[in-house]
C-alpha cells in the first residue's frame, strides 16, 4: 500500500528540487520534516506542504498508521517553460527561460 502527493507547476527549478528531495528519500516522515524545516532551500516550502498532504493522504484515504509512514520515492520533473525576452545591449534581446516542477512524493509502510 503507498500513498501518493502531486505538486504540479511550481515555479521553482527541478535541479534545485532535487537537491532537497535527495535529503530525504528513505528517511521515515518525521526525521523528513524536521530536514526540510531545518534546510535553507527554497525548495522546502513546497516539499513540506507536500509531505503533510501525503500523510494526510495516506491518513484519510488508505487507513495507514502515521508513524510507520516512510519517504518510498521522490522525484522531480520539468514542467513547462515560460520564455521570456529581456533586452540588452545594441537592440540584441537575450531569452529568459523560466522553469516550473512536477513533483512527486510516495510513502510507504514500514513492514
Amino acid at each position: 500500500m503507498e500513498a501518493k502527493a502531486y505538486l504540479r507547476n511550481v515555479r521553482i527549478a527541478p535541479r534545485k528540487v532535487q537537491i532537497v528531495l535527495d535529503l530525504i528519500r528513505g528517511k521515515d516522515t518525521a526525521t523528513a520534516m524536521a530536514i526540510l524545516k531545518h534546510t535553507p532551500k527554497a525548495a522546502c516550502e513546497y516539499l513540506e506542504k507536500l509531505l503533510k498532504s501525503a500523510v494526510a493522504n495516506a491518513d484519510h484515504n488508505f487507513s495507514m498508521d502515521v508513524n510507520n509512514l516512510y519517504v518510498a520515492e521522490c522525484y522531480v520533473c520539468p514542467g513547462p517553460i515560460m520564455k521570456r525576452i529581456r533586452p540588452r545591449a545594441q537592440g540584441r534581446a537575450f531569452h529568459v527561460f523560466k522553469r516550473t516542477s512536477h513533483i512527486t512524493l510516495v510513502l510507504k509502510e514500514k513492514e
